[in-house]
């Protein structure tokens, strides 16, 4: 895959491992030694103390909160909530003070019928008001940045685009614990997010793979890029298959919805695309598998120091990212 060579202002050296994002020479930085990496301990969980008044149902580390006070101080208190759902007849001055605090601290809340609410925790006085605590805590993108620096490896991260099944997401932070994955991105909305489903499928490495969850994603995408990270995005109509493709430095690999594949807008922020080769009658892979195909070419080239094939070079002389 060929691609122009651009100058974001960057500087070898830029990236927080120490890597840097090369323009000379694509992602392929100096990687650190994938044997000297240490098993990180679990991500530590936030606890909600059981409140008096609520109902909560708990499986695998998930939390289902019940009421309007249980809801606000689980808010206050910081814990990690994937989302609030609010009944559809709820007037806006009787949750006011939900809202603010959840606007405040990035949680997203819908708005549902009533009977969504009672099959979430049945038999429970919910008073139009359910969240879903998370299984485990979410981080900041400058976390997995700096997981990165501190075992002295160029960054490797996953970005999910609006992968919505949890169970894709749970086999993703499966295969990225095992691939050495520094970190997972999601986008906080049309998301799968950090559920029971996800930690019972990722086999426990949803407490040994951070993963943040961020607003916009091209606004993320552009924030890897000044960090000195190159952003792949895996798609099937990408001219050069991943086995051409520089994987070798500072990298990012984006995965598409189930459905849809890449949205126009992450399509268009990504550096390079890259494909998988089919040869068969079926044009596609499951997120999860095509995840895992992408990572372990990464793990190989990474391991032996060699990039893709032929295509190294961006035509007109720069050099770039096959």
């Amino acid at each position: 895959m060929t691609m122009n060579n651009r100058n974001r202002g960057r500087t070898a050296g830029s990236g927080r491992s120490g890597t840097g994002r090369d323009d000379r020479h694509g992602p392929g930085g100096r990687q650190g030694a994938r044997g000297d990496r240490t098993k990180s301990e679990p991500i530590s969980r936030q606890v909600y103390a059981e409140d008096d008044v609520t109902d909560e149902r708990q499986e695998d580390g998930e939390q289902w909160i019940a009421g309007k006070h249980p809801v606000l101080e689980a808010l206050k208190s910081g814990y990690t909530l994937n989302k609030i759902w609010l009944a559809e007849h709820l007037q806006r001055t009787q949750v006011t003070a939900i809202l603010e605090e959840a606007k405040a601290r990035g949680v997203v809340v819908q708005y549902a019928d009533k009977r969504k609410l009672d099959q979430m925790v049945p038999g429970t006085a919910h008073q139009g008001v359910v969240a879903q605590g998370a299984a485990a805590a979410y981080v900041e993108v400058d976390d997995l940045l700096d997981r990165a620096a501190e075992l002295g490896e160029a960054p490797l991260l996953v970005l999910l685009d609006e992968v919505e099944d949890p169970h894709n997401l749970g086999s993703v932070l499966r295969t990225a614990d095992c691939t050495g994955v520094h970190g997972v991105i999601v986008p906080k909305r049309r998301s799968a997010s950090l559920s029971a489903v996800v930690a019972k499928t990722s086999a426990g490495a949803v407490a040994y793979v951070p993963v943040a969850r961020v607003s916009n994603m091209v606004q993320t995408i552009e924030r890897l890029k000044e960090a000195g990270v190159w952003v792949a995005g895996a798609a099937g109509e990408a001219q050069d298959d991943v086995y051409r493709a520089n994987l070798t430095g500072p990298l990012a690999i984006v995965i598409g919805n189930e459905g849809r594949g890449l949205s126009r807008l992450v399509r268009e922020s990504c550096d390079f695309l890259v494909s998988l080769p089919m040869s068969g009658r079926i044009n596609s892979l499951n997120a999860s598998v095509a995840a895992g195909v992408l990572l372990y070419e990464a793990v190989r080239q990474r391991r032996s120091g060699a990039p893709g094939g032929a295509s190294s070079h961006a035509e007109g002389g720069g050099d770039a990212p096959a």
